[in-house]
């Protein structure tokens, strides 16, 4: 596949290519648009250094169990079981991803135009946001797969078109995730490089993929470079801990192999201003819940109280 002249991060190609350092700030506000968000400067600068934040009990007690409770209602669904959006594990009935999960509950779609949330995605992405992709990732007791390392940008940018690296996670724990079941693991100071990736993406390759990635990941000898020169972090808290991080932040996760179930709900927010292209691996687009292309324009804060609303 010939690269695009507008193709500033080229991967899924047909020989190994050197990584190499990203294009874009990390912190795209500057001025009081910087200073004045929910941010402090510290934390600031080591989601700069690092590509990621943990705050511990960001939800409270009440809002996790409503949430667990849908979860649990979504698992009995079976339009849920059978929707396009919903993965299972390989050779097994069990949920293992829900996409476009704000469009399917209310509740979630409150929580990601919480205010509180709205003004941390504004003051890292230094404009207004839209829902590039939500989803549930679940990993059951004792049968959970793990998610091998990768940037969500490499893919979004090969698979959907992003083109800049403007875009961030929140992650949000609905069960607690301790050492043993699974959590996620994150490569500070990975965010700051961007690695190639090889091999030609087919058409309608997220059928596969989101089952188990295979294409768009490092290669082992860049990973344990990088992991040589960063190591890794894995935070961990209780039910309602929020990690945010960078889109091109390397991350995994091990397989669950404890008897307690982790699950935990992603908003990815990219800037109005980075607006899909056309893939840049030549396929067609991935469908608009995995990488959304209808609904574009900025989020508009929910009212406080609107929040606290059971449905």
């Amino acid at each position: 596949m010939e690269t695009r002249a507008d193709d500033f991060y080229p991967t899924r190609l047909e020989r190994p290519s050197q990584a190499f350092e990203r294009l874009e700030p990390v912190i795209h506000s500057t001025g009081a648009d910087r200073t004045q968000g929910p941010l402090s400067e510290s934390e600031l600068a080591q989601y700069e250094r690092d590509g990621f934040l943990v705050f511990n009990n960001f939800l409270d007690a009440d809002t996790v169990r409503r949430f667990q409770q849908d979860l649990r209602a979504y698992e009995r669904d079976d339009n849920v079981l059978r929707s396009e959006g919903t993965i299972t594990e390989p050779g097994k009935q069990e949920i293992r991803s829900i996409f476009g999960i704000h469009e399917l509950s209310p509740r979630f779609d409150r929580l990601t135009r919480d205010p509180k949330i709205l003004d941390m995605v504004y003051q890292l992405l230094g404009s207004d946001a839209y829902i590039h992709q939500s989803r549930i990732n679940f990993k059951p007791g004792f049968h959970g797969k793990g998610f091998d390392w990768h940037s969500d940008f490499e893919t979004w940018h090969a698979e959907d078109g992003m083109p800049r690296m403007r875009a961030v996670s929140f992650s949000i724990a609905l069960t607690d995730n301790t050492p043993f079941n699974g959590p996620l693991m994150l490569v500070p100071g990975s965010h700051k490089t961007f690695v190639p990736c090889v091999g030609r993406t087919p058409e309608d390759n997220y059928q596969s993929s989101l089952k188990k990635q295979e294409l768009g990941v490092p290669n082992e000898r860049d990973l344990g470079r990088i992991v040589d020169q960063h190591g890794i972090k894995a935070p961990t808290g209780p039910a309602g801990s929020l990690i945010i991080f960078e889109c091109n932040t390397l991350h995994a996760s091990n397989a669950n192999m404890s008897p307690w179930p982790r699950s935990n709900l992603f908003f990815v927010y990219n800037s109005v201003e980075n607006q899909l292209e056309q893939p840049f691996c030549g396929n067609k687009p991935r469908p608009d819940f995995l990488g959304n292309r209808s609904a574009t324009k900025a989020l508009q804060p929910v009212k406080t109280g609107d929040l606290q609303r059971t449905g």
